[in-house]
């Protein structure tokens, strides 16, 4: 997270660097790629990001370094990835580790096993409590201050002082770099608290007819992945803001939470909600450059518990969801959508350096001649 692309192009077009806009779909299809690769050679995988999963290894027989190379080495031959392997008794040991691997590659040839506890304690001394997984920028801070100063110094560290001084969470990481399973692997993602779908404008939106087809585009998007993981919510927050580098661009940011009629997942209801929302923060006069929509309080359906008078989201509103989602999945994204939602907005991102979506676009298919 560094300086703004405006900021530096002339420094990396003279130094060389290439610059790729963001090119999602690629990213998303990728990463699949190498899931299903690495869920194929172990029993059981959670995925814990885009670019980074949890394989569970017990009982699997035979030396788990090797096991760690041919995962590496399978993932490299199929998708073009080098990724890195770290091998440990528990996740957090295991994360350290695969941190490890990647920063000595020449020693681990990017796989590292810390099971034995001599090796663990080797890597515990060599890594900063900052490298440590969970330990942010401010926590890192408090803990110096206490004279820990090494992942070392931390699984040393007194737990229950630590639950104390800090949090469950910091005690937990020290009895991790113990060795000690603190953490379940999570083979189904647990359904999300919230949902947000924000993006920067390609150009400056001064009117609010333009704000408003960002907002329900922001909006149809995020409802889908609301659907897709078979949950309602009862508010949604919309926030507009201006761009925030130029020193002589007026500054504006505001946002407001609306209150839905009942706990829904239909589109219609949360972008009349949303827009009701930006029109009541929206201010003539400023450049925006970016909106947000997020949705909250969510729930799975009838986790809510209304009054007997209560309205509830009429049955066909859900079949009505259903069907758009089925087409969309068929014949992709954005063949139904809501009526504010245009085809080929002026507003959308600026993506200009795009790579191509070389495994999701068939015209994009690499041409051999």
């Amino acid at each position: 997270m560094g300086e703004p692309y405006f900021k530096i192009r002339h420094k990396l077009q003279r130094l060389g660097i290439l610059a790729f806009s963001s090119n999602y779909a690629l990213y998303g299809d990728m990463s699949q790629r190498v899931m299903t690769i690495l869920e194929e050679m172990a029993p059981a995988v959670e995925v814990y990001s885009i670019d980074e999963c949890f394989a569970d290894l017990t009982g699997i027989p035979g030396d788990l370094v090797r096991i760690g190379r041919e995962m590496r080495a399978r993932v490299l031959r199929c998708t073009g990835i080098p990724v890195g392997v770290g091998i440990g008794t528990s996740k957090t040991l295991a994360k350290l580790a695969n941190h490890g691997a990647k920063k000595w590659q020449a020693q681990t040839g990017g796989v590292l096993d810390v099971r034995d506890p001599v090796r663990r304690d080797r890597l515990l001394n060599a890594c900063d409590v900052g490298d440590v997984w969970g330990v942010g920028r401010r926590m890192k801070e408090h803990l110096n201050a206490q004279g820990i100063k090494t992942a070392w110094d931390l699984a040393q560290a007194d737990a229950w002082m630590l639950r104390k001084q800090f949090n469950v969470v910091i005690e937990k990481t020290a009895r991790e770099l113990r060795g000690v399973a603190c953490l379940e692997l999570e083979e189904a993602a647990p359904p999300k608290q919230e949902i947000c779908c924000s993006r920067m404008f390609g150009k400056r939106l001064h009117d609010l007819t333009s704000i408003r087809e960002a907002v329900a585009a922001y909006t149809a998007r995020a409802c889908e992945k609301l659907r897709a993981q078979g949950s309602v919510c009862k508010r949604v927050q919309v926030s507009i803001r201006t761009g925030m580098f130029n020193p002589d661009e007026p500054k504006f940011a505001k946002g407001v939470s609306v209150e839905l009629p009942y706990p829904t997942d239909d589109t219609r209801v949360i972008t009349k909600a949303a827009g009701e929302g930006l029109e009541l923060i929206y201010r003539a006069g400023f450049a925006f450059s970016k909106a947000e929509v997020l949705l909250m309080d969510l729930r799975q359906p009838g986790e809510f518990t209304g009054d007997l008078f209560a309205e509830e989201q009429p049955e066909r509103a859900g079949k009505a969801m259903a069907v758009m989602d089925a087409i969309n999945a068929r014949w992709g994204r954005g063949t139904v959508r809501p009526g504010g939602v245009p085809v080929a907005p002026d507003w959308g991102m600026r993506r200009e350096l795009m790579s191509q979506s070389f495994t999701t676009r068939l015209d994009d298919l690499w041409v051999v001649q």
